[in-house]
């Protein structure tokens, strides 16, 4: 439950509910194992929710065959509901592939198996995050965290002096040196989603500066190279910290 809280915060869905998937009582035909069995297995599911505080819902024949499931439903940018994490408790299957394990007292005991898949369907999910963030992913997951944009081939000299900086300090820059006027530059990496772009001319290379641009058209500032690279990593430390996620990983 934990993982699953954890990747849905690093990826900024908010908005999510728990269901526990039962089987149906009026159709347990479909449905390997014993009453026993089961009742074990959705009492268990049950008790982990509470015992984590966490506030789930019944969902009566939405169960795998081989046993309950706890599934996260989340809701996206426009509405719509995904099942993008699921925990699975499995009493079943150990049985049926006779699996051991020698406990603490030397006995043989058959254990528990808990499928998890804390995305759900990876492909489902990457297409999800695309259509919930508009493509604006989080600073720390976008491909090109800066567009570099010399305002002329002159400066494309001091453009690929930035670019080498900003990879030696861990951010992941590209350079925009089409021969095109910079408000095409600008207006074409907007539509990129480039989260920060930077704008180089003849101060920004006899100073050392960078005129630091965010994705939108929202704050603009001149800056010292290593200081924009440290917003940067700033900003990305940020969002990993609650998650105890480090940037290199």
């Amino acid at each position: 439950m934990d993982i699953i809280q954890t990747v849905f915060k690093i990826f900024q869905f908010e908005d999510f509910e728990a269901q526990i998937s039962l089987r149906d009582p009026k159709d347990t035909e479909k449905y390997i194992g014993s009453d026993e069995v089961w009742e074990e297995s959705e009492t268990a599911i049950k008790e982990a929710c509470k015992e984590k505080g966490l506030d789930a819902k019944i969902a009566y024949g939405e169960a795998a065959f081989y046993g309950p499931k706890l599934d996260f439903m989340v809701k996206d940018a426009i509405g719509r509901r995904w099942q993008l994490g699921t925990i699975q408790v499995d009493y079943n299957l150990p049985q049926r592939f006779k699996l051991e394990y020698t406990a603490e007292d030397n006995t043989k005991q058959t254990p528990v198996m808990i499928h998890r898949a804390p995305f759900g369907s990876l492909e489902r999910f990457c297409a999800v995050l695309i259509e919930h963030t508009a493509g604006h992913f989080p600073l720390w997951l976008t491909p090109d965290q800066v567009a570099i944009l010399p305002i002329s081939e002159k400066y494309n000299d001091y453009a690929k002096r930035v670019s080498k900086y900003l990879d030696e300090q861990g951010v992941r820059a590209t350079i925009d040196d089409r021969n095109e006027k910079i408000g095409r530059k600008i207006r074409d990496n907007e539509i990129k989603r480039v989260p920060y772009m930077v704008i180089v001319g003849e101060k920004e290379a006899a100073d050392g500066l960078v005129s630091m641009r965010c994705q939108g058209g929202g704050e603009q500032a001149t800056m010292r190279m290593d200081e924009f690279a440290k917003r940067v990593n700033d900003e990305v430390a940020g969002m990993l910290e609650v998650t105890n996620i480090h940037p290199q990983d």
